[in-house]
């Protein structure tokens, strides 16, 4: 079975390591907005942050200062944005270069991300080739997760 808190905890000290580095400062509702983005594998949306940060901090949190918080994390490269679902999560490889190649289910809405090394070379050769200059890259594969396939038979 999957250990979640081992996520987490790994996600929160690469932020602080991050952070240390590069002379930033993780604010309590930073560590709270990113908190919030690893509680599942699930991507979540910046109002359903303001609306669960109240009973993470105890405190109502305007979403113009959710919205600060992710953009610092995606700055970092703590997150990651899903475009066709307006949502986060929680990126395992900061500080790396990778393909950013989510996989999401659409029966349950979970979401991996995973990396591999032939598709970045393979999108990093072709991109040099034509002498394109990446500025960002999503790539997203909707299909069932193993436990939900698992659930249909």
């Amino acid at each position: 079975m999957h250990n979640h808190d081992k996520c987490l905890k790994a996600a929160l000290s690469q932020a602080r390591d991050r952070c240390t580095r590069s002379s930033a400062r993780l604010t309590p509702i930073r560590e709270s907005v990113l908190t919030l983005i690893w509680d599942s594998h699930k991507p979540v949306g910046a109002y359903q942050i303001v609306d669960q940060l109240p009973l993470l901090t105890g405190k109502n949190i305007q979403a113009p200062s959710v919205y600060r918080a992710i953009d610092f994390l995606l700055e970092l490269g703590l997150i990651h944005r899903i475009p066709s679902l307006n949502a986060y999560m929680g990126c395992p490889f900061p500080g790396s270069e990778h393909s950013d190649l989510f996989l999401i289910c659409r029966l349950c809405g979970a979401a991996a991300e995973v990396g591999d090394e032939a598709i970045n070379a393979m999108i990093g050769d072709t991109i040099k080739k034509i002498g394109f200059r990446r500025e960002g890259q999503v790539i997203e594969l909707s299909g069932v997760c193993p436990s939900c396939q698992e659930e249909e038979r």
